[in-house]
């Protein structure tokens, strides 16, 4: 296989392509798709991927490690210890192996892929956030946001969590620190949600106002370099690729809903310069499609339509709710702000703004 071997064949590009199989499955929550696909593919990837680190002194470690098109395709390219590139992807994948091997009912599986786990290493965490690797610094500004990996897409940091948030925002200060000379336009979008995670929605938003006016040609297609003569990035290129189209469009969905940790949040990075807004059917983890509107500044109404059925846990946009279409105190209200509800299949719930 031709190109850069080291990203074009990176042994954790299995475990990232775990990913779409495990969101797959979680945002339909299809039984046949989890045991004929997504954990077939899961469980051999992180079988893989076993099999090539080793153990010693109880730690486990990749034999050579890199972080995507970091030092191009020069020797330097490759790192002895764990990038946080590859180690969030090891990370994710174990974790998400344990999780569908409980899902398919092998509790010998599950167990063992959370030992495995257990042994892989911290991440490398300095006052900047994320690193590269042990000992490398982002020092100059770098297109591809590899090792923010934990933020978005892998969702292993969470905003809400003071620790999570202190490195999330430290990584996004030294971003900016860099600026957005070497970018590319699938940078913008990516970036976007990053911002979006991080409940930053005027950055999230700028990300996407300057892909969409400087990395498009007239069609919408992305053309990766910068189509003003350089504004904000030194490519000016015009090679058509379709992976900032794709993150644009998810970027946006980011600012209107999230799926973390269990739990949906509705509205959670909308500018508060958009007064009015409104999405519907926007399919959430759990099979779930949520439906809202923010009316003159305010949120006024969230509908969520269980396809699948179970557990419901929603952070709603508004402090005080009227639940309507269940049975009167059958949603719960944790210590931690979000509502909990069990649905059955193709039930809805409508929460409307209590205005208190």
């Amino acid at each position: 296989m031709g190109g850069w071997i080291q990203y074009s064949l990176s042994p954790t590009v299995g475990a990232w392509a775990s990913q779409h199989f495990y969101w797959q499955w979680k945002y339909s929550m299809d039984d046949a798709f989890l045991k004929t696909r997504a954990y077939p593919y899961i469980h051999d990837a992180a079988t893989f991927l076993e099999n090539i680190t080793r153990l010693k002194d109880g730690v486990r470690k990749l034999p050579l490690s890199s972080s995507p098109e970091f030092n191009d395709n020069s020797i330097k390219a490759w790192f002895l210890e764990w990038t946080n590139f590859d180690l969030s992807l090891a990370k994710f994948l174990f974790k998400a192996a344990a999780e569908v091997s409980q899902a398919n009912g092998k509790e010998a599986e599950r167990k063992h892929w959370l030992t495995v786990l257990s042994q892989l290493p911290e991440y490398e965490i300095n006052e900047t956030g994320f690193t590269i690797a042990p000992g490398s610094n982002l020092t100059s500004s770098h297109r591809h946001m590899s090792q923010y990996m934990a933020i978005y897409p892998l969702d292993l940091l969470d905003a809400n969590k003071e620790k999570d948030k202190t490195v999330i925002d430290n990584s996004l200060k030294r971003i900016e620190e860099m600026g957005t000379r070497a970018w590319c336009g699938y940078s913008f979008s990516w970036m976007a949600s990053l911002y979006a995670r991080a409940y930053q929605a005027d950055k999230a938003v700028k990300q996407l106002e300057i892909f969409a006016s400087n990395f498009c040609s007239a069609n919408s297609f992305h053309l990766n370099g910068d189509q003003k003569g350089g504004q904000y990035s030194g490519f000016t290129y015009r090679p058509f690729t379709l992976e900032g189209n794709f993150a644009f469009a998810q970027g946006l969905q980011e600012l209107l809903v999230q799926s973390r940790n269990g739990y949906i949040q509705v509205f959670p990075a909308v500018p508060q310069s958009w007064a009015n807004v409104s999405f519907k059917d926007l399919r959430t983890e759990g099979a779930f499609l949520v439906s809202a509107a923010k009316e003159n500044g305010v949120p006024a109404k969230v509908k969520i339509y269980a396809e699948k059925g179970g557990l419901l846990r929603v952070k709603l946009p508004f402090k005080t709710y009227v639940a309507k279409d269940v049975p009167a105190g059958s949603v719960k209200m944790g210590d931690d702000g979000i509502a909990e509800i069990k649905l059955k299949p193709k039930q809805t719930v409508t929460f409307e703004n209590g205005y208190e």
